[in-house]
């Protein structure tokens, strides 16, 4: 299936899995709108090319009912995905570039290579399991292993948490998310969580964060323990 997909198309893929992997809710649902907003194209372009996924078996799509992956579909999303990740981690790991921008420079290296060179970077910077964000890379076969992370959103007061990934790529976003020191392995303890969505402290050892809802739905993390 790979080799009859266009580069544009692997993309939808890519972007589509990403969309409904960072929707707190764990729906597997995503709107033309969203998707139209999140890619920055015309909601008539979003449907001609859904259409087309569809078509081959990758997306299902039910009015009123949104758009879904199919199993073929999400694992032409992450063998995608895979190649991303592992040119950011290369571009980070071996080349020096600031992980808050490398997710650009990704895309477009990560597109122009063959599989045998994806293979050789993924060997030169040690096969990694996750890309410099915490994101897991997955195989070349498109799976990933099972995790058990969380939304920070979700959490509630009381539990020692690590985070484990960040789920957002824009460079202004995740500069705030590193001067606050919640960056990937990092481990905590969620303090207080105000109600209705509300904010939340969280302590690093012996300095204090105050963080938005919005904020916390970009990070995710593992419990460790909890009262």
């Amino acid at each position: 299936m790979s080799s009859d997909l266009s580069s544009k198309m692997r993309a939808y893929m890519a972007e589509i899995y990403r969309l409904v992997d960072r929707q707190p809710k764990e729906s597997e649902n995503v709107s033309s709108s969203q998707l139209a907003d999140w890619l920055f194209v015309s909601p008539p372009a979003v449907n001609r090319m859904v259409n087309r996924l569809s078509d081959l078996g990758l997306l299902a799509h039910q009015p009123y009912q949104g758009i879904s992956i199919t199993d073929a579909g999400r694992r032409e999303a992450l063998i995608h995905i895979r190649r991303q990740r592992i040119a950011e981690t290369f571009l980070v790991r071996v080349m020096d570039i600031n992980w808050l921008t490398v997710h650009e420079e990704a895309l477009r290296l990560g597109d122009g290579l063959s599989e045998a060179v994806i293979q050789r970077m993924f060997e030169m910077t040690g096969e990694p399991a996750t890309c410099p964000h915490g994101e897991p890379i997955p195989d070349a076969e498109g799976t990933l292993p099972p995790t058990k992370d969380v939304f920070l959103s979700r959490i509630g007061a009381g539990a020692r948490i690590r985070i484990s990934r960040l789920i957002t790529r824009e460079s202004d976003r995740l500069q705030y998310i590193e001067a606050l020191g919640l960056v990937p392995d990092q481990v905590c303890e969620v303090i207080h969580v105000a109600p209705f969505d509300g904010p939340m402290q969280l302590r690093l050892g012996r300095e204090f964060r105050i963080i938005g809802n919005s904020l916390a739905q970009l990070i995710k993390a593992e419990v460790i323990a909890s009262e």
